[in-house]
């Protein structure tokens, strides 16, 4: 259906889209319409994971009123849902947006895939706690990159100034083990001491009063891969006082994922804390048979009472900064000193030979592209594999001089699952779907590299090609995992389902026609048959179009462990 079919099908009149988009109903203007919008004629998903039912949704100030038949008569805009899928707006349950918001709020590539919250805050990275050097560096960045003035330090400044410039999707946030430590610690590898210890607690204890879901962690990532197991279970304990839930991407998740899976359930049963297993995968061919053991200590840990979660994008490829394919004692100082480190000529062969094991688990260099540099000397680099980007040079001196010439400011896209094991993966009840990506759009100042294709695609992928196509879970699980199991993991109140004097935030799309456009080639695309989305009860993408309305709220937990 072209866009003026769709909006003669879908809209009343104009006039009334307009009124509902700006969350007034015509109540005033037009006897008996009490709703502001009416989602008509569609198959209701209501994220429960049962059935689908035949029924109309009203809506009005921001909530759902009524589902079940509904006279168009009394609503000031209609959708026409007849032959579509409503649920739930999906929750994006690993997301990586954070500054991205203030530079575009309409979150394009985002809510247009059908998303309506984003939980960021992930991989122990959050843009708070800011000590004097992070601060700078960030402001410094902020500056250069898009003009954009850094007038915050803690979480309330943060998700203050998010609220001021507005969003088109509601958003939440982690507070970030790895920013923590950095922030009171520096980026050395050491253990704290006593009082240094206290000092992350309370910066830990400060970001759950001002709103966070929880404590995130990054274990592959310097600083935070430098903390001890016992050093994450005194963290995870101030943040499960008020109820919150420890997200981590385990410290490894190729050769040792057996043993950091361990780590992860360890901390969640000893200090105890809701978990969540953050993208779960196994990298390497050699190491795929290891979910088998994986999956299987998560099934006796929930039988156990451990009350976890894990999310995972729909794709066998992940994408991170070239720099983490180098050890991790090689990132301890930060940026300046990993690229000292490159430099020295006595570590050259401690980081060839690392390299080479690298070079094994993914079988060759073309399995690894580039995504993105910083300058534009490189930028014909941006989506070729390592192999050809070196031009015949060693891998290992390309990406090393590489890294250096762009001050580490280097992505990759790297190739390392197996199909078969994701499918397993997303099959699973405890697995929701996060896109591990930022909110972008093709163009404007957010228009850099070539992004993962999840970026704009991870949502309709899951439910055109793993849904429809390949048939691993049905269309109402899918969505259940989607919506109302992150928003009850994590604790949204009135959020994740389809119910009167909830939150109205709802996805329409076509299930014989949702599918993702983007490519690792030409990533920047739109996914196909999400027709609306409504955020707080306002239309934010009509006809696949975003209409640039910002209604989304921001979602702070509180200290009874709800999160509004």
């Amino acid at each position: 259906m072209d866009r003026r079919a769709f909006l003669k099908d879908s809209v009343r009149t104009a006039a009334a889209l307009s009124a509902a988009g700006s969350g007034l109903a015509l109540r005033g203007c037009s006897k008996g319409r009490d709703l502001d919008l009416l989602v008509a004629g569609g198959t209701v998903y209501d994220g429960s994971g049962g059935p689908p039912v035949r029924a109309d949704v009203g809506i009005s100030g921001g909530a759902v009123r009524e589902v079940g038949r509904i006279r168009r008569s009394r609503a000031a805009a209609v959708v026409e849902a007849g032959g579509l899928a409503v649920s739930p707006g999906f929750i994006d349950i690993h997301n990586h947006t954070d500054v991205h918001l203030l530079v575009d709020p309409k979150a394009e590539s985002a809510v247009r895939q059908g998303v309506a919250t984003l939980v960021s805050g992930q991989c122990g990275e959050s843009p708070f706690p800011l000590d004097d050097g992070a601060y700078e560096e960030m402001r410094a960045d902020l500056s250069r990159d898009y003009s954009l003035e850094l007038d915050w330090r803690d979480i309330g400044g943060f998700l203050g100034r998010l609220e001021r410039s507005g969003a088109a999707l509601n958003y939440s946030t982690f507070v970030g083990q790895g920013a923590v430590r950095a922030a009171v610690m520096g980026r050395g590898d050491r253990a704290p001491s006593a009082a240094e210890l206290e000092e992350m607690k309370r910066l830990v204890a400060e970001a759950m009063a001002g709103g966070a879901l929880g404590l995130s962690s990054g274990l592959e990532y310097t600083p935070g891969s430098f903390a001890s197991t016992e050093e994450l279970i005194a963290l995870c304990r101030v943040a499960a006082r008020t109820g919150g839930v420890y997200a981590t991407h385990m410290r490894d998740e190729e050769d040792a994922v057996v043993e950091a899976a361990a780590e992860a359930l360890r901390i969640a049963r000893e200090t105890p804390i809701r978990l969540q297993v953050s993208h779960l995968k196994v990298g390497f061919a050699a190491n795929w048979p290891k979910l088998d053991t994986v999956m299987d200590m998560l099934g006796k840990a929930r039988a156990e009472g451990i009350d976890f979660r894990a999310d995972r994008y729909p794709y066998i490829a992940s994408a991170t900064g070239l720099s983490t394919l180098f050890p991790v004692w090689s990132r301890e100082g930060g940026t300046e000193g990993f690229l000292a480190r490159l430099r020295d000529p006595a570590l050259d062969a401690r980081l060839r030979a690392h390299i080479a094991e690298q070079e094994k688990g993914y079988g060759s260099w073309d399995k690894v592209l580039i995504s993105d540099v910083a300058t534009d000397k490189n930028r014909d680099l941006e989506g070729r594999d390592i192999l050809t980007a070196a031009g015949g040079r060693p891998p290992y001196e390309f990406m090393r001089d590489l890294l250096i010439e762009e001050g580490d400011r280097v992505g990759m896209v790297s190739f390392y699952g197996s199909e078969d094991n994701l499918k397993r993966i997303l099959s699973c009840p405890l697995v929701g779907v996060g896109s591990d990506a930022v909110a972008v759009a093709p163009a404007g100042p957010l228009a850099k590299g070539r992004p993962h294709p999840r970026t704009y695609g991870a949502f309709p992928r899951a439910l055109g090609k793993y849904v429809r196509e390949e048939k691993i879970a049905p269309l109402e699980e899918m969505v259940r995992k989607m919506t109302a199991m992150p928003a009850d993991h994590l604790g949204l109140v009135r959020r994740g389902r389809i119910k009167v004097g909830w939150a109205a935030d709802i996805c329409v799309f076509d299930p014989d026609r949702i599918v993702d456009r983007a490519t690792f080639r030409e990533p920047a695309v739109f996914p196909e048959g999400v027709r609306t989305v409504i955020v707080n009860g306002q239309i934010v993408v009509e006809g696949g179009e975003h209409t640039g309305r910002l209604p989304g709220r921001v979602l702070r937990k509180n200290a009874r462990g709800a999160v509004a």
